[in-house]
């Protein structure tokens, strides 16, 4: 019985881990504050045009994918910060290949807002 709860207890501090830095993300990280609000605008649009449950679940992957992506982006620049903390070029190559995989993923989240609302505003 002991195991089981402290396998509950440590999920729960697990998510407490993972709430914090979703927490910080939002509060220290400027691009993440911007696709925040980005966010924010395009769910208020999504009620205002009254989007399908489809196009809800499109856009909330949309969203949740870059963000995402966004916050691991953070960490390797983070890691890479710490463990080289001077300019080096491979520490730069690997921090755009980061920047990249976000980059990535607001183009084709641009592109499924598009597709979503383009048709509702023409």
């Amino acid at each position: 019985m002991t195991k089981k709860e402290s396998f509950f207890i440590n999920r729960l501090k697990s998510v407490g881990y993972a709430f914090k830095g979703a927490v910080l993300l939002l509060k220290k990280e400027a691009s993440i504050k911007i696709q925040f609000v980005i966010a924010l605008c395009v769910c208020a649009a999504g009620f205002f045009f009254n989007i399908s449950p489809t196009e809800w679940i499109l856009q909330l992957f949309a969203i949740g994918l870059v963000m995402s992506i966004e916050g691991i982006n953070t960490a390797i620049e983070e890691i890479a910060n710490f463990v080289h903390p001077e300019h080096h070029h491979k520490i730069g190559y690997i921090k755009d290949i980061a920047a990249g995989a976000v980059f990535i993923a607001s183009v084709f989240a641009s592109i499924i807002g598009f597709i979503i609302y383009l048709p509702k505003i023409f």
